[in-house]
């Protein structure tokens, strides 16, 4: 199934001079994704994804190996469980431990010159970081941007709290999949003006929108053999 008829608003193509940047995704490098790179390529071309932010679960390995052979920009990232919630790292050159204080993960983050992205700030199904946490993150201004549209929330109040706390902070907003399914890709992302490096970014988010829908749909059985990463 072509992934215009699973989300319908790939058909409306960006302005001229933007991209479609999806800041949230998973790999077979995550621990609980299965997908393949030759899946993340041919999702990444028919979702038509300009800047794909890869985010396993404690790792970077996916998005540093993918960074050289995908169709699109690759942002290399991290989504780490620390001891109060997750927290996703954008830009990253080193691996963040596992399990660390959200502002020690903040601290590493910036260190690497990479940006602090909150994803799901207030889906408990989703690990969402504890809400004391995030707002003593805030209170630090150490963080860059609130995920304020997650396509597999279910309930759009939680997306939209999200999104009042980016706006009353005076933060930028980001939208991504999560997906951990390559039929997911082209699910949620922002259409936003064409950036290079973390403080275009950061400005390009300002103006952004956001496109997406909720889907947290299951992966199409096929038979295929999912290569090993623990030596990479």
């Amino acid at each position: 199934m072509p992934a215009v008829d699973r989300h319908p608003h790939l058909a409306s193509k960006p302005p001229a001079g933007w991209v479609r940047v999806d800041l949230h995704t998973h790999t077979m490098w995550s621990g609980d994704c299965t997908t393949t790179p030759d899946e993340i390529e041919e999702a990444v071309v028919d979702a038509g994804i300009d800047v794909l932010c890869i985010t396993d679960h404690s790792t970077i390995n996916g998005a540093v190996e993918l960074s050289a052979s995908l169709p699109c920009r690759v942002i290399v990232g991290e989504e780490l469980r620390t001891g109060a919630g997750e927290v996703i790292g954008l830009f990253l050159t080193e691996r963040l431990p596992f399990g660390i204080s959200p502002g020690d993960a903040a601290s590493r983050i910036r260190a690497q010159g990479g940006l602090v992205y909150i994803p799901h700030p207030f889906d408990p199904t989703r690990h969402c970081l504890r809400e004391d946490a995030l707002d003593e993150l805030l209170d630090a201004g150490m963080v860059d941007a609130l995920e304020i549209f997650n396509a597999k929330t279910s309930l759009q109040s939680l997306n939209r709290r999200a999104a009042e706390v980016a706006a009353a902070r005076d933060l930028p907003g980001g939208a991504g999949s999560d997906a951990h399914v390559a039929e997911g890709l082209g699910a949620a992302y922002l259409e936003m003006p064409d950036f290079d490096g973390p403080a275009a970014m950061l400005e390009s988010m300002r103006v952004a929108r956001v496109v997406g829908h909720h889907w947290d749909g299951h992966r199409a059985w096929k038979p295929r053999i999912v290569p090993s990463t623990k030596a990479l």
